[in-house]
């Protein structure tokens, strides 16, 4: 079995995820049609299942962990339950099979869809993480925060201008906890910017912070970490 993408809701995956499905229930609606003996749907589908299990080899590609079998364990045990049973076997067969070539259709879609996902999703573009703004606000997580509010408009309007730079990891922490002090420390990113939501399909979870001066957004998915700098504060004196 295929591992998916690491997305709530994706609408590449699912599209190729329903390819592949039917196209494993048009190739076992043929092999049933074949059949002399036509077996029960609930027997084929439990056979299909259990097909699917294989010893598989994992490899990351695009940030996808994908499984590419390679032994049929679930043909195996099949083999071994029904072996004495040589007319059963002859009935199942090609069902158990088509239960381990699944995994390839599955693997294909996943193949497909991910280069599809990166073509349409760009990755390293602010506008794939934040698409609508209407509802946008900044949230204060450090004390150091001061009284101010976001400015909707001017975000729209830099989503995409802004440019993508470096994260200076190790420099930031430095300035922010080795060369202050406790009671004057300042953090960098004080703000959380809330009720904005990701280009529609991608899926993409994602929590964003805003840097003190209104102009540097720091962008956390489960997988790493994206830093975008505005020319302009996005930010304005609060009510």
């Amino acid at each position: 079995m295929i591992i998916n993408f690491d997305f709530t809701f994706n609408a590449i995956a699912i599209l190729m995820g329903i390819l592949a499905w039917s196209v494993l229930g048009y190739l076992a609606y043929r092999i049933y049609q074949k059949q002399m003996r036509k077996p029960k749907i609930w027997k084929i589908l439990i056979v299909l299942y259990i097909g699917l299990f294989s010893f598989s080899f994992e490899w990351s590609m695009f940030e996808t962990m994908i499984k590419i079998p390679i032994l049929p364990l679930g043909v195996w045990l099949l083999y071994i339950v029904v072996k004495g049973k040589g007319e059963r076997w002859q009935t199942y067969r090609s069902f158990a099979w088509l239960g381990f070539l699944a995994n390839f259709i599955f693997l294909l879609s996943t193949l497909v869809a991910v280069p599809i996902h990166q073509a349409i999703y760009h990755e390293n573009e602010l506008s794939t993480y934040i698409s609508t703004v209407d509802n946008a606000s900044i949230n204060p997580i450090h004390s150091s925060a001061e009284n101010l509010t976001l400015n909707n408009e001017k975000l729209l309007e830099q989503l995409h201008e802004m440019k993508q730079e470096t994260i200076y990891s190790d420099q930031w922490y430095e300035e922010t906890y080795m060369n202050a002090e406790s009671t004057s420390r300042k953090e960098r990113f004080p703000y959380q910017l809330i009720g904005t939501s990701p280009k529609w399909g991608s899926g993409l979870q994602t929590i964003i912070y805003l840097e003190e001066d209104g102009k540097g957004i720091l962008l956390s998915t489960s997988k790493k970490q994206l830093y975008f700098r505005s020319e302009i504060s996005l930010i304005e004196e609060g009510e």
